[in-house]
């Protein structure tokens, strides 16, 4: 790929076809797209049991122009893994000769919890693939459950908020940090508004030579509760709030992106985490002022780990 310029990237064939099954603002589909663009090479992708599998294979339709396999909720990376497994014997025995990449697609559930075992796993063993996490944060296809990507005080079907509680509890899993532990070459957290760090990260991913993670925050208007035209719009402000930071750590090597880095750099100003919450129905509850001591707790966690990232990155 010589450029990332919108007339470059039209020259990739659509590898993710419209008419699927998706609700309407869905951002999976968006980021998948984008996910796609990062190769000019022949894909092989694996999809787990999700939102994003459902809807993409209704039987006996299909908007996969590429080879797909679907998985279970729990073995999404293993699928993957077998999937590179298999190119790399036949491609020994001289049976395949093409230059194929291999990605699997999962929902939180299916990475952070139900799925941890067997992405684990294949990132340990170094499968040269890589594992895209449409993190919207629930289990959205099963109706809005909580997940361990949840974020505190937001209302669930199963934290929900009421006279003695102001919804989830816990504070979400830093599941790219657990990636980087693995210490595989690359890692990586997009946004689907910032289409050109999205497709850039995909490039460097593909292209690292090893296992590779992105986790992509993934807005749903349903279990968010916000207008469907509004997906794009929540994606940044996750950004400018710095729920969401947009960083890259390549081979160990931490470096933020986009917006985010000109935050640090005090180019952008830093929302507060209100206009987050603000934005959404499932946070809603919040602006009761009885949730407020909540609401500064979340800030400071926010603060916190905000300052930590930028020590990560050297700034």
């Amino acid at each position: 790929m010589s450029g990332l310029s919108l007339k470059e990237l039209n020259k990739i064939p659509v590898r993710l076809a419209s008419g699927h099954r998706l609700c309407a603002g869905c951002a999976e589909s968006i980021i998948a797209r984008q996910i796609l663009m990062g190769t000019e090479k022949d894909v092989a992708v694996s999809v787990s049991t999700g939102c994003f599998e459902v809807s993409t294979t209704i039987f006996p339709y299909t908007s996969w122009n590429i080879p797909m396999v679907h998985t279970a909720f729990g073995n999404g990376a293993a699928g993957a893994a077998g999937l590179e497994t298999a190119y790399k014997s036949l491609k020994r025995q001289g049976k395949i000769d093409k230059d194929i990449k291999f990605v699997n697609f999962a929902g939180d559930g299916a990475t952070y919890d139900i799925g941890l075992q067997a992405l684990s796993g294949a990132m340990e063993r170094g499968h040269d693939m890589m594992f895209v996490c449409f993190n919207n944060e629930a289990y959205m296809n099963t109706g809005i459950q909580r997940s361990s990507a949840t974020e505190k005080g937001a209302s669930t079907t199963t934290s929900w908020n009421g006279a003695e509680s102001y919804g989830k509890k816990e504070y979400p899993k830093d599941m790219t940090a657990v990636m980087v532990a693995h210490n595989i070459p690359y890692v990586a957290q997009t946004a689907p508004y910032a289409w050109r760090d999205m497709v850039t990260k995909a490039r460097k991913a593909f292209e690292c030579g090893g296992p590779s993670f992105i986790n992509a925050i993934s807005p749903c208007p349903r279990g968010w509760r916000f207008a469907p035209s509004d997906t794009i719009a929540i994606s940044k402000l996750a950004v400018d709030c710095c729920v969401w930071p947009l960083y890259e750590v390549v081979d160990g090597e931490y470096s933020l992106s986009a917006d985010s880095l000109r935050i640090a750099d005090g180019k952008v100003e830093k929302k507060p985490i209100t206009d987050w919450f603000d934005s959404q129905g499932r946070f809603k509850h919040l602006k009761d002022e009885r949730w407020a001591p909540v609401v500064e707790e979340i800030q400071k966690d926010v603060d916190k780990k905000w300052e930590k990232l930028l020590k990560l990155c050297g700034l």
